[in-house]
């Protein structure tokens, strides 16, 4: 499939003009924190142009996809922005995959070049068997270089600066694997417009400017913490990264370093607000937090909010097919006991967005359907996969596949993901709605809620339930709260008191699927 634009449009957008304004602005201040290394714009600008000659010399060509499977650093921000300026497309691949899963996406992308660093090059020998399209592999990390692998510092030695392709536009840019109904995952195409003109919506949403130090805590091959990477770049801030999301390593990276913004998800904020060490940290430096990429649970959110008083929320929702902002709620709508505090915020600028009924027609206000978007964030489309990109993108409008609904205000409520909605005795049960209520307990350290096979229901809705350390719960205790506070047609039937954190995916969501398996093994769907 070629996707590639030999000629730019005049007003189009390029990633490295992200990059430039970063050198011109502030070309000595400091570009990216890793541990012990430190470097400045200028700094990481040169490297980069050595890394895109450095792609020449391995026969990486323009519109080329290269795949990284890698924790965060500072070479994972070069590598984004070398693929840029050779104008080949990058692969971040999902660190939770298993090997079958990892040479799925490489062989699909038909990715030429792999960059591995010390977390995942053990994983090699299951994974070179598989592997055709992959021509070298590039470790990144620490450690020693694993045989047949290419040193990257030793790389960017031998190679020569290049110019800028000035690759842009509709150009592709990358190739963002998510998860599908059909058990493969798609390939999003994001072009150069799609996550420019993302970054500059996430600009105001965040406050960035050239004093913003922003930590990278959640994973880097999320779209959630990419879309703050080229964002900061742009405004000429520091990037710090820790490789992984971990409590003690997050707060030692934020005092020390003076973070001012982060982004994080809700289990992340959930296990932050939650850890003993956070009310001894000087956390003073810290500015705006933003959430997204799964439903904020409102007690959790309220319990972050008292602890973190100088701190300024924004929330972002949505998805990778819109690169990925759709709606934001912005600061000043995070006031307790505010209407807003519980919806998913307005309309980012330059996206539109609407509910839809089953017919794709607009619903009155306060009525639930599928919430639907259009803009110049929204993907060129799935690789390779022209009918779902179709029936994705039909009438022009990206179908998210989530439930919600739009006040008179415009602000977007968001119900539930439609796979996740529990059809119990003829009602629709929310489950995000029913996780809020247990959320409430304060004994409750994670929870997810899901639909299980009922021969009187035909789905009964289910409650998997972490308490927090040294904390009793019983199914007795969670429904007795629940009954307080919802609907009786929505209290769970059951309750599992689970002693093990609750799976999650390698951007931390809670993985449903992987609770729901148990209880309908067997099954040719899992609806009953």
């Amino acid at each position: 499939m070629q996707v590639i634009q030999t000629e730019r449009r005049p007003g189009s957008m390029f990633i490295i003009q992200t990059l430039r304004r970063a050198v011109q602005i502030r070309a000595q201040g400091t570009a990216t924190i890793y541990g012990d290394r430190h470097q400045t714009w200028a700094q990481f600008q040169e490297r980069v142009s050595r890394l895109a000659g450095a792609f020449a010399q391995l026969g990486v060509e323009r519109g080329d996809r290269v795949a990284i499977l890698a924790l965060n650093s500072d070479r994972y921000l070069e590598y984004f922005y070398g693929i840029a300026w050779a104008g080949a497309a990058s692969n971040p691949v999902n660190i939770r995959l298993a090997p079958p899963e990892i040479a799925y996406t490489l062989e699909d992308s038909r990715s030429r070049v792999l960059f591995v660093d010390d977390a995942f090059s053990q994983m090699l020998p299951a994974l070179k068997p598989l592997l055709k399209t992959v021509a070298h592999i590039v470790f990144i990390g620490e450690g020693a270089c694993p045989e047949g692998c290419i040193e990257y510092e030793k790389l960017l030695a031998q190679a020569a600066p290049v110019p800028d392709v000035n690759a842009g536009g509709s150009d592709l840019a990358g190739l963002f694997y998510t998860g599908g109904t059909t058990g493969k995952s798609k390939g999003v195409m994001l072009s150069h417009d799609n996550i420019v003109y993302n970054a500059l919506n996430v600009l105001p949403a965040l406050g960035y400017d050239d004093t913003a130090i922003y930590l990278h805590a959640a994973p880097m091959f999320h779209l959630a913490d990419m879309a703050n990477t080229f964002a900061l770049t742009m405004a000429g801030g520091t990037h710090v990264m820790v490789p992984r999301f971990d409590v003690d390593a997050v707060l030692d990276a934020m005092v020390k370093h003076r973070v001012t913004h982060s982004i994080l998800v809700p289990t992340m904020v959930n296990l932050l607000v939650n850890s003993e060490r956070i009310n001894g940290c000087d956390l003073s430096s810290f500015r705006r937090l933003m959430y997204g990429a799964s439903p904020m649970p409102e007690a959790v959110l309220r319990k972050a909010m008292n602890l973190l008083p100088g701190v300024r929320f924004a929330q972002g929702y949505g998805q990778t097919e819109a690169s990925p902002v759709i709606t934001f709620l912005e600061p000043r709508f995070h006031v307790k006991g505010g209407s807003k505090l519980t919806s998913a915020g307005r309309p980012a600028y330059g996206v539109e967005v609407m509910i839809f009924d089953s017919e794709d027609r607009e619903l009155p206000r306060g009525q639930v359907g599928e919430i639907c978007a259009r803009g110049m964030n929204v993907m060129m489309g799935y690789w390779g996969l022209d009918e779902q990109t179709e029936q994705t993108l039909r009438g022009g409008w990206l179908h998210t596949g989530d439930l919600g609904y739009m006040d008179d205000e415009g602000f977007v409520f968001i119900v539930d993901r439609a796979k996740d909605m529990i059809i119990s005795g003829g009602e629709n049960v929310f489950s995000v709605e029913v996780e809020g209520a247990i959320y409430e307990h304060p004994g409750v350290q994670e929870c997810a809620v899901i639909g299980v096979p009922s021969e009187q229901w035909g789905e009964a809705v289910h409650a998997v339930v972490v308490p927090k350390p040294g904390v009793t719960l019983t199914e007795e205790l969670i429904l007795t709260h629940c009954r307080e506070r919802i609907a009786g047609y929505k209290l769970p039937r059951s309750v599992t008191v689970r002693g093990e954190p609750l799976p999650v995916s390698g951007a931390g969501k809670i993985l449903k699927t992987e609770l729901r398996k148990p209880f309908w093994g067997g099954r040719n769907r899992q609806v009953n």
